[in-house]
């Protein structure tokens, strides 16, 4: 009987769907991390050029940019240049193994300067590239340093579905966080934020967990006006997505503008926002007398 029992658990093993064996985030820690030495030892942008999806975007400057519009292929390394040094502190992957994330501390000549979120998509041949990356300010003082290991989000466990049915959904629930952040967006993100996700506003620490996230959403504007995604990305088990989209709102007599930049998960409870950051344009040009 243990001989049988021991039979009937490989066969169902092999069976089972590739999706239930490949959910371990370490290859996308692995590929952040390779990114980030890259970019000390032949420069920043051939490194991004190097990791980078082609037509993979930043949000720089206040617009999204694809990389080739912004980094030099022939760019030759400085040794001199301000080092630019990155390390993953979050990570998580889907249910499908083919999309996946890190966030974490951004250094610049030894100061801590901020985090990145950047989204990661694995290649036909096992390879991964980027797809998404950005930063805010917000700050790096208190996160650990580079030696220690990522927190992982919990890989969702509900029944896989599609990529395309995923993006409909995210569409749909992007809509009914726009509707209610145009009243109260404290309010409305509460009510879809995970428990153990996280927020990123302004120069304040990382809001990680329930506990923290009121606090930190009162700094932001009291309503936003959001535009439905302008691009997304979802994983073929339709269980983890990505948006950005355009964000305004009023402070004061001002008008302020930005970009909204989500990370969703599919729960047994619905979709949830596990990640979400504000990337405020830069300031007019002032005017020429």
């Amino acid at each position: 009987m243990p001989r049988l029992t021991a039979i009937i658990a490989a066969a169902l093993l092999l069976a089972a769907p590739a999706h239930a064996r490949m959910s371990d985030p370490a290859p996308v820690i692995a590929a952040e991390r390779a990114f980030a030495a890259d970019a000390l030892t032949m420069g920043v942008d051939r490194s991004f050029l190097k990791w980078a999806m082609p037509g993979a975007v930043l949000i720089v400057g206040g617009s999204p940019q694809p990389v080739e519009a912004l980094f030099d292929p022939d760019a030759a390394f400085d040794p001199t240049a301000r080092p630019l040094v990155w390390w993953p502190n979050w990570a998580g992957i889907a249910v499908s193994g083919d999309l996946g994330f890190t966030t974490g501390g951004v250094e610049v000549n030894g100061q801590r300067r901020g985090h990145y979120f950047t989204i990661w998509q694995r290649q036909a041949d096992g390879t991964w590239r980027w797809v998404y990356d950005g930063g805010v300010p917000a700050s790096a003082a208190e996160v650990p340093g580079p030696e220690a290991e990522p927190t992982i989000l919990a890989t969702s466990t509900v029944a896989p579905t599609s990529a395309e049915a995923a993006l409909g959904e995210l569409r749909a629930v992007e809509a009914v966080l726009a509707a209610a952040a145009a009243g109260d967006q404290k309010a409305a993100h509460l009510s879809l934020l995970a428990p153990d996700g996280r927020i990123y506003v302004g120069d304040r620490p990382p809001a990680i967990g329930e506990a923290a996230f009121a606090e930190a959403l009162d700094a932001w504007p009291k309503s936003f006006d959001l535009s439905p995604p302008l691009s997304s990305g979802a994983s073929a088990a339709g269980d983890l997505g990505w948006t950005y989209g355009r964000a305004l709102w009023k402070d004061g007599d001002a008008n302020g503008s930005g970009y909204y930049v989500h990370l969703w998960q599919k729960r047994e409870t619905g979709w949830v926002l596990a990640f979400a950051q504000l990337i405020v344009d830069p300031p007019a040009p002032p005017a020429q007398g």
